[in-house]
């Protein structure tokens, strides 16, 4: 009598998982590298926490010093420090995510080489380790926004969390992607460096749209406006800063266009990320 097959439909193939769906299937090993990204982040620090305070309000001294005061800014619009520091937070977050999730595979080196587990769990994990360490950022502004007489509504609550989702969204495909990148090419960290850069200097966050409107021919000016982090500052710009002012800017006319195609591009980014990272990563053990 011949014996029944074995049914295997219960097991996967060594080694090959379903890219960022086990991220959800394995929310407990999330969470454990989440925990531990946030105790090792300042550990033998003397500041600890009190860092994510410090650095965002030296670099908005800065900026308010310099493009505010010497430039005259301050003069030009409404509200200038919320309005400079509600977008400082946006590409904070951007920058923190996007460069902890590019070494987030290196950094973890040890553990993709021993065991078997969805690789894409570490960028993932060092986005959201990037968002709690953001929250305090969030609760200065909202603080602020307060004392220059905001007063929250459906509208800006929902214009915060679009925005918010948008930029965490981004910065998780493209630092998906660049974290494969990064086991491949170790100097893709330096081209990070220049992302990031070219990040704090190309969003409006130091100055308005209306400034770079009339001064770039239209079809730079339409990817710029396009951009996830031009049309996730501006959503805070217009959640915060905009209830708290008389004279409103607004947002660019073509603004839906603008938004639409950020969050196309967004979601190119992230199906783009994870195709990258599921060709890389098959000698992640040995590039390392």
């Amino acid at each position: 009598m011949s014996a029944l097959p074995a049914d295997l439909s219960e097991y996967d193939v060594p080694g090959r998982g379903r890219g960022i769906l086990d991220v959800f299937r394995r929310r407990y090993l999330l969470k454990l590298l989440v925990q531990k990204g946030t105790a090792l982040r300042y550990r033998n620090s003397v500041l600890g926490w009190i860092w994510s305070y410090v650095r965002p309000t030296i670099q908005f001294f800065v900026y308010f010093f310099v493009v505010g005061h010497v430039l005259g800014q301050n003069g030009r619009v409404e509200d200038y420090p919320l309005y400079l520091f509600s977008g400082i937070v946006v590409v904070n977050l951007f920058n923190e995510a996007f460069g902890h999730a590019t070494r987030s595979i290196v950094s973890n080196k040890s553990l993709v080489r021993k065991i078997y587990l969805p690789r894409e769990l570490f960028p993932i994990s060092a986005v959201i380790g990037s968002f709690i360490h953001f929250l305090p950022q969030l609760a200065i502004l909202l603080i602020v926004a307060v004392v220059f007489g905001w007063v929250p509504t459906w509208l800006s609550v929902l214009s915060l969390l679009a925005g918010l989702a948008l930029i965490l969204a981004f910065s998780t495909g493209i630092g998906v992607m660049a974290s494969a990148f990064n086991v491949r090419f170790r100097d893709a960290q330096n081209f990070v460096e220049i992302v990031r850069t070219i990040a704090t200097w190309s969003a409006p966050v130091l100055y308005t749209w209306v400034l770079l409107e009339d001064k770039v021919p239209f079809w730079f000016y339409g990817a710029w406006a396009s951009s996830p982090l031009t049309v996730s500052v501006e959503l805070f710009h217009q959640a915060v800063w905009g209830p708290t002012v008389t004279e409103n800017i607004g947002l660019p006319p073509e603004f839906p266009v603008f938004a639409g195609a950020a969050v196309a591009f967004t979601l190119v980014c992230l199906v783009l990320g994870q195709v990258v990272f599921r060709s890389f990563e098959r000698s992640f053990a040995q590039d390392l």
